[in-house]
């Protein structure tokens, strides 16, 4: 990249680059980069184009342009995701919280709730989001992974809300019971692996994406767990891979659940399972 020119002709530079790398958008990413680089919201970038790069904006812009090409997400390279209200510290320790998971969020927040249980919860985005709605409510998190509770304690801390972290395989460490419990487990098959995009399959962690089975596993071990830890009338809500519905809802009613049910996407695809522990 020049090292002498403005930041619009930087920017054209990795627009150019990562176009050569086949990404999807070249233009949105570069620009996202750019404004990372500068330190800059992505909406007061417009104003900073006109102006010389500095230098040490310029070699973060290279680099986070190298890293793009090699098919890093930006999440990973910025750090940070924007989920719901709020923006995420994100790692490679962590899932990248998507658009699609607030389809959960919203299906949640539809019923009072004082009490809740995240399984799986990477970097908390599920959980701090319901907890900043509604203040005063409980709020419990559990992951296998101790680096991503890590980053999840620090994205609760940023929101200002208050968690009890459990590192658990699902319901192994948790006590008690839960007026609500959520996840967004692991439900990509193995076979499936290959096909996904390097982004994903390269970059995120293995055990967030695949239980390198059917995809149902993570399901199977929710379903049998949650009527011990759901208070009665309590919901149940997990995200699921948009085939997955039939047989997720067929899990939670041979667990003994009731009212199981479908949610879709902005998109219209299966998103969302719910399910109730009668009262």
């Amino acid at each position: 990249m020049d090292q002498s020119g403005t930041a619009a002709e930087a920017l054209r530079a990795g627009i150019a680059r990562l176009a050569d790398a086949v990404l999807p958008d070249p233009s949105g990413d570069a620009r996202q980069l750019l404004g990372h680089a500068l330190d800059l919201p992505r909406h007061h970038l417009g104003g900073a184009l006109s102006q010389p790069m500095p230098p040490a904006a310029l070699r973060r812009f290279d680099a986070a342009i190298s890293a793009r090409a090699l098919r890093q997400p930006v999440s990973q390279i910025t750090g940070r995701r924007a989920f719901w209200k709020h923006e995420f510290r994100v790692t490679r320790d962590t899932l990248d919280p998507r658009p699609d998971t607030e389809t959960l969020v919203e299906a949640a927040l539809a019923e009072p709730f004082a009490s809740v249980l995240d399984l799986g919860t990477g970097t908390g985005a599920i959980l701090i989001s319901l907890l900043a709605e509604r203040p005063g409510t409980t709020g419990t998190a559990t992951d296998v992974s101790a680096a991503a509770l890590e980053v999840a304690r620090e994205n609760a801390a940023m929101a200002g809300v208050s968690v009890t972290f459990l590192e658990s395989d699902w319901f192994a460490g948790v006590f008690g019971t839960f007026d609500l419990i959520v996840s967004n487990p692991p439900y990509i098959a193995l076979a499936e692996m290959a096909g996904l995009a390097p982004d994903v399959r390269d970059w995120e962690p293995r055990q967030a994406l695949t239980d390198e089975g059917d995809g149902l596993a993570a399901y199977r071990a929710i379903a049998a767990g949650a009527p011990a830890h759901l208070a009665p009338g309590g919901r149940l809500l997990v995200e699921i891979g948009p085939t997955q519905g039939a047989q997720v809802m067929a899990l939670m009613a041979a667990a003994g659940l009731t009212d199981p049910c479908v949610l879709p996407d902005l998109d219209g695809r299966d998103r969302v399972v719910c399910a109730r522990k009668s009262r």
